[in-house]
């Protein structure tokens, strides 16, 4: 028996990382999984290796920025699994730039990314996750992500800290939010620390261009240096505790920030 039998969970940014990871996990836990991704290639090579083990999960075009691709993906996970029980507000991208580098673009992007698809998927995703809340006896659950650097402060690229904090404090709001309107969903937010995955490599290439010592390994091992466990963390780390704040385990944890990050922000 898994712990999130009959349930069923639209992963946004799941075809690959810490996403595809999720979508993984949440399945082989006995969810139906609809995989969210811009990426079709890689999001299909997901869905087909989930489906491969005998689990189950589709593919939707999820473009989080656009308002009609978010409701389109929501009809699309009701219409093929008849319900939305959890939501995963996974995408999300790194600049890797100085405040004072940064473009007015580069900055929008991030923005329109980072925190505009997350209001987007929350207030869109509520009408669907409060009806399956209703039959649920811990209701349905969102999870945001967040990161280490939405709790202290990033040299490396305050603009991403920024929008972070924000999803960090978002979190916690909407959790208010969507309990004073009596609605059955749980709200919580996942802080990874460096984790192995392509966005991890981008901060070392950012840090190495920021040093001006093009030297990305040197980067790695500074990084590594900072997580007091020995190791950097991996996208199945972060999986479960996505997989945790989804369930019914997590029945009582509303608003909560889950750290993840090998004791980076005990320091």
């Amino acid at each position: 028996m898994g712990r999130l039998d009959g349930k069923v969970a639209l992963i946004t940014g799941g075809a690959r990382g810490i996403g595809a990871a999720a979508a993984r996990k949440m399945a082989s836990e006995g969810a139906a999984v609809m995989v969210g991704d811009i990426l079709e290639e890689q999001a299909k090579a997901t869905v087909s290796s989930i489906n491969g083990a005998g689990f189950k999960a589709e593919f939707v075009e999820l473009d989080v920025t656009s308002e009609a691709s978010w409701q389109s993906a929501i009809d699309a996970t009701t219409g093929t699994f008849g319900k939305l029980d959890i939501l995963v507000n996974n995408a999300g991208i790194f600049l890797g730039k100085d405040l004072l580098e940064a473009s007015m673009e580069e900055w929008k992007r991030l923005v329109d990314i980072n925190l505009t698809g997350v209001w987007l998927g929350v207030k869109l995703a509520t009408p669907a996750l409060a009806k399956a809340g209703e039959t649920s006896p811990h209701g349905s659950a969102i999870v945001n992500l967040a990161s280490v650097a939405g709790l202290v402060g990033s040299q490396l690229d305050p603009l991403y800290s920024l929008t972070k904090g924000g999803v960090t404090l978002f979190t916690k709001s909407a959790a208010l939010n969507l309990a004073r309107h009596g609605y059955k969903i749980r709200v919580n937010s996942v802080h990874p620390g460096v984790i192995e995955t392509d966005m991890g490599a981008q901060t070392f290439v950012a840090r190495a261009n920021q040093t001006r010592s093009n030297d990305t390994e040197r980067a790695r091992q500074t990084a590594l240096s900072g997580h007091p466990i020995g190791r950097l963390g991996i996208a199945e780390d972060i999986a479960n505790g996505i997989c945790y704040l989804a369930s019914d385990e997590a029945g009582f944890m509303t608003g909560s920030a889950m750290v993840i990050d090998g004791g980076l922000t005990a320091q």
